[in-house]
């Protein structure tokens, strides 16, 4: 079928007012909710507001909590994911599953799962009460619920930087003698640093708006468990103030982690 110029020129025009229009609708989509927020309090309130204990303790508690998971993540997912991509063994597909499962697990059955197993009555919790220890409902269950959620953000990204770097730059450094945790720290880490860095931010961005299985298995104690999220919870049922001081400071910090995921994606210093 042979269209004439006017009607090629029609279809074009049609083609680009849809996809612009496909491209508006779904931008305000997402940014008018966020947007809302700030017209809803003003700055005067929002400083007001983050003096107040509440606030100050969960922002506090967050970042604390947030800060101890992500090194936690870091000090024993690098080589756990190293040592998963770099060998076959018995049952690797399972524990690939098993890393993104937390990944489409919904965050209160984790909590539920981890109350399950750690709990007072759990698996392992009961063991831990005849020695006097208990995990649930303490800063501690905060930390490991962060951990479980968030841990899949930088697994996945660090086994596959590792599985895409060229294997010649570490086979080279152990002719000529350097030892594996020497080849390791000098040359697989600073080659896949950028994507490690990156995976590092989004699992801190993670952890720090985790809710569901923070609540379920820590908790929503002031001062103890009371995370931001969940103290944007509590403030959407009592002091409005806070809880729109605590999301915009939540807007605010997922924002700059974006930002800094984008920038270090650019910036990548590891070769495949």
């Amino acid at each position: 079928m042979v269209f004439s110029s006017g009607n090629q020129r029609l279809m074009r025009i049609l083609t680009g007012t849809g996809a612009a229009l496909i491209l508006l609708v779904v931008t305000l989509y997402l940014f008018l909710p966020i947007v809302a927020l700030f017209f809803r309090t003003t700055p005067d309130l929002v400083l007001e507001s983050l003096q107040t204990p509440e606030v100050v303790s969960a922002l506090r508690l967050s970042l604390i909590t947030s800060v101890i998971s992500l090194a936690i993540v870091l000090a024993v997912g690098t080589p756990f994911a190293y040592i998963h991509a770099r060998n076959q063994y018995p049952g690797r597909v399972l524990v690939d599953t098993l890393i993104d499962l937390p990944l489409v697990l919904p965050p209160a059955v984790a909590g539920v799962a981890l109350l399950v197993l750690y709990g007072r009555a759990g698996f392992i919790g009961h063991s831990l009460g005849t020695f006097g220890i208990s995990i649930a409902f303490t800063t501690v269950a905060v930390i490991m619920a962060q951990v479980f959620v968030a841990s899949p953000f930088y697994l996945r990204q660090a086994k596959s930087l590792f599985e895409q770097l060229d294997p010649s730059y570490e086979q080279t450094a152990r002719t000529l003698g350097a030892s594996p945790v020497r080849i390791f720290a000098q040359i697989t880490l600073p080659l896949t640093a950028g994507g490690l860095v990156s995976g590092a931010v989004m699992t801190f961005g993670r952890a720090l708006g985790e809710f569901g299985a923070t609540i379920m298995f820590a908790g929503n104690l002031p001062g103890v468990t009371q995370t931001m999220p969940l103290a944007v919870y509590v403030g959407m049922e009592g002091d409005l103030t806070a809880g729109l001081t605590i999301s915009i400071l939540l807007v605010v910090i997922s924002f700059a982690i974006m930002i800094a995921v984008r920038l270090l994606s650019r910036g990548e210093g590891y070769h495949a």
